[in-house]
């Protein structure tokens, strides 16, 4: 856990002008440490390389610490979590991508680093028709245990994280502003409940004021932590649109809705679509299918159940054929201190039931492992 006085340098890094997440990095690694960048000398910083006399002015002014204080007495006021770069509750597929934030503030309950995590967005102009693709789809995600990932806005993004929460799914909202206030203010009473079931991001301490320029850069996150982004409606420009082509630039999966021919809030998918930008989905189904998920929670299902069924010699024999691709029948001798009768009457036995599969060179090895 981060000492408090190395969070306040790591939180005052993020407050200085100019000061990107590479810059941060850069600063870290030349001085040594966060507190380390707060007492080099102004001669010390201008050796770093893209640090001139006005950003080492900016590092040394006294009220970067001042205001990161106020920060650290805020996020200990409300309990939020820090995630810095290198932290291992940090989203792990965000740390993969060149332009991922230094720091994040978090308040919630959902592993951000799970197995599965869907971006859904789309329009801010919601139609019946998207408003009911997205409930559907949604609703279709619930089996395979899936974190739903949005950025708390008007139309589809809200309606994915209200579906989420009505069908116990876990949500994050990732917002283009400080955890100090919540934007649209009409989405606060869903914010409190995904807090309780999921939680809300943001790389934006609570003392900036919010921008226009912030919700593109909030976007790169909802790419980022994502397994695969999925466009429900958008018009040809759009917020929707620019996720999936950050999407795109991380090698994330893209996923899109088609629409009606000539709808306005369809468009952005058809061109999506059309551009060989995002694959041509009809229903979660068709996502699960594409990501292998589906077929990936069917066999773990089928080896749980497999497992109630089998003797002790089977369940022996099982465990050894699922650490190794394959094995000869003496390795299966040697490694289950079974007697070969024993080992020869058990393998006949599986294989007539179906788990395991006689290979040449009395070699066996479990069906579908």
């Amino acid at each position: 856990m981060t000492d408090e006085k190395t969070l306040l340098s790591n939180i005052a890094l993020t407050m200085i002008p100019n000061i990107g997440s590479a810059l941060a990095q850069n600063l870290i690694a030349y001085c040594g440490s966060a507190e380390a960048v707060f007492n080099s000398s102004k001669a010390k910083l201008m050796k770093v390389p893209l640090i001139g006399d006005e950003r080492a002015d900016a590092i040394l002014n006294a009220d970067v610490i001042e205001n990161a204080k106020s920060e650290l007495k805020f996020i200990k006021d409300y309990n939020i979590k820090t995630l810095l770069y290198s932290d291992p509750e940090y989203p792990r597929r965000l740390r993969e991508c060149s332009d991922m934030p230094f720091l994040l503030y978090y308040k919630g309950n959902a592993d951000l680093n799970t197995d599965k995590i869907v971006g859904i967005v789309g329009t801010r102009k919601i139609t019946e028709y998207g408003k009911e693709v997205t409930k559907k789809f949604v609703e279709e995600l619930t089996a395979q245990d899936v974190l739903v990932v949005s950025g708390l806005a008007y139309g589809i993004d809200i309606t994915a994280h209200n579906a989420a929460l009505e069908h116990n799914l876990k949500t994050v909202g990732v917002l283009a502003h400080g955890l100090n206030q919540i934007y649209p203010a009409q989405h606060k009473p869903t914010a409190k409940k995904m807090i309780e079931q999921g939680g809300l991001l943001t790389e934006y301490h609570s003392q900036v004021e919010m921008h226009a320029s912030f919700f593109p850069q909030r976007n790169r996150i909802v790419a980022g932590m994502c397994d695969a982004i999925v466009v429900i409606e958008s018009a040809l420009k759009g917020g929707a649109l620019i996720t999936a082509n950050i999407a795109n630039s991380y090698n994330r999966d893209v996923f899109a809705i088609p629409g009606r021919v000539g709808d306005k809030y369809s468009s952005g998918c058809n061109f999506l679509i059309k551009t060989y930008k995002a694959t041509m989905i009809e229903s979660a189904a068709n996502l699960l299918e594409a990501m292998n998920w589906e077929s990936n929670s069917k066999l773990k299902k089928k080896k749980a159940q497999l497992s109630l069924t089998l003797t002790a010699e089977e369940q022996k024999i099982y465990q050894l054929l699922t650490e190794s691709n394959e094995l000869e029948i003496d390795r299966i001798v040697a490694l289950s201190e079974m007697s070969g009768g024993e080992i020869a009457a058990t393998l006949l036995e599986m294989e007539m039931s179906g788990v395991i599969l006689s290979l040449p060179g009395k070699r066996y090895k479990l069906i579908n492992n």
